[in-house]
């Protein structure tokens, strides 16, 4: 009896040992899912960290990055220097108004003459005898013209007798209508030939200089601007010089009629000549974005030279602010010129701008932006409107 105490005692501790030992590998079984539960949930975590760092790194690599710069701001300007070429105030070509040959000339290059100077002479040997012929013809004329009066006068006188028919009387009459025409005509052709002989004399038509002589003694000219040797000299008013000179759109304000301009040329060191506006074209040219402005010169002494190379110093009473960007910046589209513009949110605006002068490496913009704005170097031509970039200022990121 003892002995199946024991056993039942022994049996029951065998089984309570089982049932914990199944309990421990039950808790173990769970241990190794919770663990293998946190693995997987930290390594799908790791993932999905990784797929959006991978995302955002991707977002940003998509994302253009620019330079941008303000635009240069140049300092106010209280003088306007502006280049141009002086010009002869009056320019003019003298030709032939004859054919021949010249006689002899007696101005060269250089010569200062006056108005109704005597230039040159042209023989007109074919001239003179059409002139002697056309004479001769003219006298004939006169005296057929005075017979045919004298035949329609008697006439008229033997018809009132009835010794003539009234048919033969208007015959007379009609000649002497002829006769009258016929001297008019010659009359007119001896005056033409009379003043191909005063053209056989060339006279300077305004004082001024030779500047060039294109025939000498013996040359063949002919009438009119047409012939080998065209013009025979060309006389130029130097006194006073004319200059025209194109004044940039956002300057044109300052200037108008009697504004003074100093004069240098590079010839002369040190020496400046003073001249006023006398007359602008009212008009920007829509060419080039500027005023087309003449100035005159005084030059009695002849010291400034047509053709030269001038400096035009304008003083100027308004200071105007001058923006600049690199030639770089700008974006030529089939609207117009436009600059990219980076604002505050770092998207893109392109403004259409108004273009001023070219220096080369920079471009003077007269409206269209200001001396705060990040505009884009080199700007690629897909780049649009509201297009986010990363902006670059001075080649770090911002």
């Amino acid at each position: 009896m003892e002995q199946q105490l024991l056993e039942a005692e022994e049996r029951e501790r065998q089984q309570k040992q089982h049932e914990q030992t199944r309990k421990k590998g039950y808790m173990l079984a769970a241990a190794l899912a919770l663990v293998f539960l946190i693995i997987a949930g930290v390594g799908i975590a790791m993932r999905l960290s990784e797929k959006r760092a991978l995302a955002k790194e991707t977002e940003e690599i998509a994302v253009q990055s620019v330079a941008v710069v303000h635009p240069a701001v140049e300092p106010p300007q209280s003088e306007l220097v502006l280049p141009s070429t002086l010009q002869a105030y009056i320019e003019s070509p003298i030709y032939a108004r004859t054919n021949g040959y010249v006689g002899h000339w007696y101005t060269d290059i250089g010569a200062r003459v006056k108005k109704g100077d005597l230039l040159a002479d042209i023989e007109t040997p074919e001239v003179d005898q059409e002139l002697m012929q056309a004479r001769a013809a003219r006298d004939q004329a006169d005296a057929q013209l005075k017979l045919a009066q004298i035949s329609a006068k008697r006439w008229e006188n033997l018809q009132k007798m009835d010794a003539v028919s009234q048919q033969e009387t208007d015959e007379r009459n009609s000649s002497l209508t002829q006769g009258e025409a016929n001297l008019n005509a010659a009359t007119a052709n001896v005056r033409r030939l009379e003043q191909l002989e005063a053209f056989k004399h060339i006279y300077a038509p305004f004082s001024g200089v030779i500047t060039t002589r294109n025939t000498d003694i013996g040359a063949l000219v002919n009438a009119g601007n047409s012939g080998p040797n065209q013009e025979l000299f060309i006389i130029a008013q130097i006194d006073p010089i004319r200059i025209y000179v194109n004044v940039p759109e956002v300057d044109s304000p300052s200037i108008h009629h009697g504004v003074h301009a100093d004069i240098e040329v590079a010839e002369l060191v040190g020496q400046r000549f003073a001249g006023n506006v006398v007359r602008t074209a009212d008009a920007i040219d829509p060419a080039t974005r500027t005023l087309n402005t003449e100035i005159d010169v005084p030059n009695p002494r002849g010291i400034l030279l047509p053709g030269s190379y001038a400096q035009i110093h304008f003083a100027l009473k308004e200071q105007v602010q001058r923006l600049t960007v690199p030639a770089n910046a700008l974006l030529f589209r089939a609207e117009g010129p436009r600059v990219a513009v980076v604002g505050a949110d770092n998207k893109v605006q392109l403004r259409p701008v108004l273009i001023g002068r070219d220096f080369g490496t920079t471009t003077e913009i007269l409206s269209g932006i200001n001396a705060s704005d990040w505009i884009v170097l080199s700007p690629s031509d897909s780049l649009e409107n509201g297009q986010v970039v990363n902006a670059e200022h001075g080649g770090q990121p911002e």
